[in-house]
């Protein structure tokens, strides 16, 4: 039997781990603590892990726009240290081998931009053995990771682990949350993105291999899947919806419906839009846009108030241009920075904080 419960306290694991959470947060409070006595924290860490008295502290909460408003929920430093650990020595080296080529979220080598390409590679296939008369079907979980069901989670995980010690951790993980009873994950965990991707694994097996959509690409609860015939993606969402509800304990909200290829693909805050020639196009979202343009000019509001170096403001632009880049956005970026001037003065401050509000 894989002793994977070893490789979570051993410490070199640890230390590898707490390199990686320490990226971008070096200058925080906690992490400066944890590293002035850095071998006797992960020591501790180790030995607590190892004598099985390890036990997660409370979550602190913040809230983000991403574009809706969401309730991010953090753990402190050493216990993301451990959740690092977890998913770069357990999690992501097990689980990863297991899952379908076109479950594109949070997986080296792979992410939104692996997902949108091969939408845009379907699509120019899809054209080639039908034209463009088809349909596609866009899915999408109601509340996903409020509603995800600890059983069923722990169910699929003892399937993957069968070693009591490392269950009896993940166990922990799973546990330390709750949106209702038995119910949920907090979206702050590294490791809630690991089971968010397995836990829909079985979706992904009845589309691939029981119904054989070709065409069909997941990132983590949004789906699509393209097909030329209307009543055979008619039957998939019957048979998507049966095990979703039944097996899963979930359900698709009103966003998951069947268009006709004609409207064009909205997936991953992109619009596909094949062409009569078989040419695929890609437009961002307006949603997309305006949270760019809002972007753009809280930076201005900021670098004029002086919160905000202007290093820091070229490092989201630069983002910015290699996320467009992905698509058709040359005059999108062309007319959206026309206008985007940087002034440390207080006229400018005002004249952007209106636009803001």
């Amino acid at each position: 039997m894989t002793m994977y419960f070893e490789k979570i306290y051993n410490f070199q694991n640890l230390y590898q781990a707490h390199r990686a959470a320490r990226l971008g947060k070096q200058h925080t409070r906690e992490v400066i603590e944890f590293e002035m006595d850095l071998a006797g924290n992960l020591t501790r860490l180790s030995d607590t892990i190892r004598e099985k008295n390890y036990r997660m502290t409370d979550y602190y909460s913040f809230y983000v726009r991403d574009p809706k408003l969401r309730e991010i929920h953090a753990l402190h430093y050493p216990d993301r240290v451990v959740q690092h650990c977890i998913c770069d020595e357990v999690l992501c080296p097990v689980l990863d081998p297991k899952l379908i080529y076109d479950n594109a979220s949070c997986r080296t080598g792979k992410g939104t931009h692996f997902a949108i390409d091969r939408v845009s590679g379907f699509l120019r296939e899809f054209y080639r053995r039908n034209g463009t008369g088809g349909y596609f079907l866009k899915c999408d979980i109601r509340k996903y990771f409020d509603n995800v069901d600890h059983d069923i989670l722990k169910s699929r995980l003892r399937r993957v682990f069968r070693e009591p010690e490392m269950m009896a951790l993940l166990e922990q993980v799973i546990d330390s949350y709750e949106t209702a009873p038995g119910k949920g994950l907090p979206l702050g965990n590294q490791t809630s993105q690991w089971f968010a991707i397995l836990y829909l694994d079985s979706l992904d097996r009845l589309v691939k291999e029981r119904l054989q959509i070709r065409y069909y690409s997941r990132y983590m609860d949004d789906c699509i899947l393209i097909h030329s015939d209307r009543d055979v993606l008619r039957n998939c969402l019957n048979r998507m919806n049966e095990l979703v509800q039944e097996k899963l304990k979930l359900e698709f909200n009103e966003k998951t419906q069947i268009f006709p290829l004609r409207n064009g693909v909205n997936y991953l805050g992109w619009h596909f839009y094949l062409t009569e020639t078989g040419k695929v196009i890609r437009k961002v979202r307006n949603q997309s846009k305006r949270r760019y343009r809002n972007k753009l000019r809280l930076m201005q509001y900021k670098y004029a108030e002086g919160s905000m170096e202007l290093d820091s403001i070229k490092q989201v632009l630069t983002s910015y241009h290699a996320h467009l880049s992905h698509g058709h956005t040359y005059k999108l970026q062309e007319r959206t920075l026309q206008g985007f001037v940087l002034a440390k003065s207080r006229d400018t401050c005002q004249k952007v904080l209106c636009t803001i509000n």
